[in-house]
């Protein structure tokens, strides 16, 4: 059985998105309350995986993610692309007419505004987690309030759905990580498909260094699909520079990195892994 720690408690999109991951495989979910504790689970235990959220189409990056990926020393193993659906939900025998206040995370909040608008009668207070908030009505037993959360949530606590897909963008989707200790990512490595990488770089101030790193991996036919830029802190107007890389050929991909390499400062590859597509 694998192990996979997450940020949140049971129901909450990373544990949806670790069963859709490991959906072939047994697993045990391990709640984690901060990002922090899922890298420091991997460290105490090195059999544990971790799955991280890292980038969602309407939000932007999970920038403080990548710091914590980065200092961990942690791999990445895999990705895998979630489309993100809120309902509201509250205890059986209510219509949403009864229900005051709805609880959720900042971002579901503001994912679900124009559904919010419509139903201006029920104000909204911002939570800590998605599930965590159906959680915490099913368990206070706690009447004319509501959550905002996935509808696999709803159903694990007990609560009857309101209205079901209130997002306001139907095409809201999340990238999630799956991370292991580099012991553990070692022995899944020969099970790995791999076409894409994510590496990590400080650049000289140097005129044109970051334009001339884009033209040797054009040369070798690697395809630039995100590339994330995070100050240093402590070295003032200076850069950390992330960028995800997809390749249909391993070799010349490694033979890519050994081009730039004299050209970067702090290289370090956080891991090799296949691309996830994108769910219809």
């Amino acid at each position: 059985m694998k192990r996979i720690a997450i940020q949140g408690v049971s129901g909450a999109f990373h544990d949806i998105a670790a069963r859709q991951f490991f959906r072939d495989e047994e697993i045990e979910i391990l709640p984690c309350i901060t990002f922090k504790e899922v890298f420091d689970s991997i460290s105490d235990e090195q059999d544990v995986l971790g799955i991280v959220a890292i980038e969602n189409t309407i939000a932007g990056s999970l920038l403080p993610n990548y710091n914590l990926l980065r200092e961990s020393g942690d791999v990445v193993v895999g990705e895998h692309k979630l489309r993100i659906s809120h309902c509201i939900c509250a205890l059986p025998g209510q219509q949403l007419g009864d229900i005051q206040e709805v609880y959720s995370h900042p971002i579901a909040l503001r994912q679900c505004e124009d559904f919010l608008e419509k139903n201006h009668h029920i104000r909204a207070v911002e939570a800590d987690d998605t599930a965590l908030s159906a959680k915490e009505i099913a368990d206070a037993g706690v009447k004319g309030r509501a959550a905002i959360c996935s509808s696999f949530a709803a159903r694990m606590y007990g609560l009857e759905i309101l209205a079901d897909e209130i997002e306001t963008n139907k095409r809201n989707f999340t990238r999630f990580l799956i991370v292991a200790h580099p012991a553990t990512a070692d022995k899944m490595r020969p099970q790995l498909s791999i076409n894409k990488s994510s590496v990590v770089f400080t650049l000289p101030h140097e005129e044109g260094s970051l334009a001339k790193v884009l033209s040797i991996l054009s040369f070798y036919h690697i395809n630039l699909t995100k590339i994330q830029s995070l100050p240093i802190i402590g070295r003032e107007w200076e850069y950390q520079f992330y960028i995800n890389l997809t390749f249909d050929d391993y070799g010349r991909y490694r033979q890519s990195l050994d081009a730039i390499r004299p050209l970067l400062k702090d290289f370090q590859v956080l891991g090799e892994y296949g691309e996830a597509a994108t769910p219809q």
